[in-house]
């Protein structure tokens, strides 16, 4: 199944008799809370997660956004209508990291038919979708998280990827460079890594670039074939994106959740600097 869904696409899905749970996860990292935008207007049907009450865990050690225990994390789907079988639709205000997550998280634990909305509400807008403030009723769902269907690294996991394959790095090239660091107690890079910022997996309207262009990009990069890739970011959000246009290009890829946040905290831990893997 394509990991991505057009505004059309999801217009006919939902006009048909098994509509798709529609989850929306609008976040913005420093931003106000996504809930008052959803509630202000939201595509028909969806149901507000939110991204860091019920897509991550407590901040700490192991990074920003860690994994949230997982059985909260279930409750938490099953609370907003996820089922084990059924279609399962994500977006949020346009940047996709957010749907990403939890299109991520949701493959990682199991479900095996999650897509993200392409280009996200504003698409949707675009497409003169409607949009509505009414409370959308819930029927709760019984998915059941199975964690472990998508490949998960820890720190030595994406120091040892670092060495033997390709781990890229997803932030924006003046952090990766170590020039600036605005969040993290660290400016730099993991060892090995790759610069490759995923807002250059996107176009100029917000969705992502066709598969055969994510292709070309990640294969100049070093994900050809045989070649194991891993994915990292500040706090395991943007990374997530990444390896949403990682699957589009049909490259698979795992992702380092803890990503810079944890790394850094971490004093024992090297960092380079400069445009070079190091």
């Amino acid at each position: 199944m394509n990991a991505i869904i057009s505004a059309v696409e999801l217009m006919d899905a939902s006009a048909g008799g098994q509509p798709p749970v529609l989850l929306d996860v609008r976040y913005q990292l420093g931003g106000p809370p996504g809930r008052p935008e959803y509630e202000a207007g939201h595509i028909p049907g969806a149901v507000y997660v939110d991204l860091e009450g019920e897509l991550a865990g407590p901040a700490g050690k192991q990074g920003r956004h860690p994994l949230p225990g997982i059985d909260a994390f279930g409750a938490a789907m099953r609370r907003a209508g996820v089922g084990s079988r059924g279609d399962v639709v994500v977006y949020d205000g346009g940047q996709g990291w957010a749907a990403a997550r939890a299109w991520w998280m949701l493959r990682w634990a199991g479900h095996p038919s999650v897509r993200v909305l392409d280009g996200g509400l504003a698409a949707w807008r675009a497409q003169g979708g409607e949009v509505t403030d009414e409370r959308t009723p819930v029927r709760e769902g019984d998915f059941v998280p199975a964690p472990g269907a998508l490949p998960l690294l820890d720190a030595d996991g994406a120091a040892a990827l670092a060495r033997r394959g390709l781990l890229l790095d997803a932030r924006a090239g003046e952090r990766y460079r170590g020039e600036i660091e605005p969040i993290d107690a660290v400016a730099g890079h993991i060892p090995g890594a790759v610069s490759a910022p995923t807002t250059e997996n996107v176009a100029a309207d917000g969705r992502l670039r066709p598969a055969a262009e994510l292709a070309a990009r990640f294969g100049a990069l070093g994900a050809v074939d045989g070649t194991e890739v891993g994915v990292y970011c500040g706090s395991g959000v943007s990374a997530a994106h990444q390896l949403l246009a990682l699957a589009v290009a049909g490259v698979p890829a795992a992702l380092y959740v803890g990503s810079w946040s944890e790394w850094s905290s971490d004093p024992s831990r090297p960092v380079a600097t400069g445009p070079q893997p190091g």
